[in-house]
């Protein structure tokens, strides 16, 4: 039976803050700075007329009780029970004649929390990231970037099927992980998803008190007709933010977790973004459990990266890891950059700006004889 499996940074399958859309730096940065004293003055025990005037002026500032989807506020006081008395504030009148009643006497005094407001995904941007699953057309997706389970399903009905016209997956998983934004990994499969395992209460061997994956090791079981295929899905700690300690220690444990499913079947595949290029120390840590990526396949001739214009090894951040006894297996490998919108690229015809782009990272894929 031949098999397409691929993984894709679709790195637009969740909402942002509104606060990271706007255009003009210094707005941004006000907007993350009033977010920042907004929280710090709900946190105090008890509420003085100063706090109680400047918490009122943000909140009127920034509308942060407005629920309004077409145009969300860019500061959100979550109210668990407003208007009843015991939350933080109520409102009279609308629009422009809003007026604020304060509530609460101090943070013990209401239940909720401060968030920053979430825009809806961009329909452009999500319709160009259909394209390119829709053109590698996987029978087992790996997701990379994705907000929740709803939102992969969203996207598998009303983007792949209602928009685009093709076959929806039957099967779609995600669990949540450990990102504080709800950057997850999911999973779409047109086989049968039969177990997940998840890692997200691993702990980093160095210091204990951290969770280890910055969001999870997934283990995915999939039916097919002999051996269950197990898929190891990844997005490690981005080397942006100068951390390869964490990186590799978070290899270490992919490496450990693969070696363990491999008494389970030996058709155990490590995929997803590494954050790293095939010479790093993850990497190689990786590769000496005897997985190998499947880029390094004779039978590829595509370009050299995953990532950015991917005309270089460096920009490799993507992989799709295979066992020994797999490697015979391969037919095919491919990588489909039409989604990404930089020099060098030739885009989709949809796909005009970074701004429209489907993602900055290309997907893998690789066909099997399994």
């Amino acid at each position: 039976m031949s098999i397409r499996i691929a993984t894709f940074n679709m790195e637009n399958l969740f909402r942002r803050p509104t606060a990271f859309r706007l255009s003009n730096p210094a707005k941004s940065e006000e907007v993350l700075s009033d977010f920042n004293k907004l929280v710090a003055l709900l946190d105090l025990p008890v509420y003085q007329e100063t706090d109680k005037t400047e918490i009122t002026r943000l909140i009127l500032k920034y509308r942060a009780y407005a629920v309004d989807p077409k145009d969300p506020p860019s500061i959100f006081v979550n109210q668990s029970r407003p208007g009843e008395g015991s939350g933080l504030f109520r409102t009279h009148g609308s629009g422009k004649d809003t007026t604020i009643e304060f509530l609460a006497k101090g943070r013990s005094g209401w239940a909720g929390w401060v968030e920053l407001g979430q825009d809806d995904l961009d329909l452009d941007v999500v319709r160009n990231t259909g394209r390119v699953v829709s053109e590698v057309d996987a029978d087992i997706l790996l997701t990379v970037e994705v907000e929740d389970r709803l939102t992969l399903e969203r996207f598998n009905k009303q983007i792949l099927e209602g928009a685009l016209g093709r076959r929806p997956y039957p099967y779609n998983l995600l669990i949540d992980g450990n990102d504080p934004r709800g950057i997850d990994i999911g999973i779409l499969s047109r086989h049968p998803i039969t177990t997940v395992r998840t890692h997200i209460f691993d702990t980093d061997p160095e210091h204990p008190e951290n969770r280890l994956f910055s969001r999870d090791c997934p283990e995915f079981e999939i039916q097919l007709d002999g051996s269950p295929l197990v898929i190891l899905g990844n997005h490690l700690k981005s080397k942006f933010q100068d951390n390869p300690e964490l990186r590799l220690a978070q290899a270490r444990r992919v490496a450990e977790i693969y070696q363990a499913a491999l008494e389970r079947t030996p058709h155990v595949m490590v995929a997803g973004d590494l954050n790293d290029d095939p010479n790093s120390a993850p990497a190689v840590e990786l590769g000496e459990t005897g997985l190998r990526d499947v880029m390094s396949h004779h039978s590829y001739r595509g370009v050299p990266g995953t990532h950015g214009d991917c005309s270089r090894e460096d920009d490799k951040i993507d992989y799709l890891l295979l066992p020994p006894s797999l490697w015979p297996e391969v037919q095919h490998v491919g990588v489909e950059t039409r989604g990404i919108f930089a020099d060098g690229i030739k885009s989709f015809d949809t796909v005009t700006s970074k701004g429209n782009a489907a993602s900055d990272h290309a997907a893998l894929y690789v066909d099997l004889d399994l």
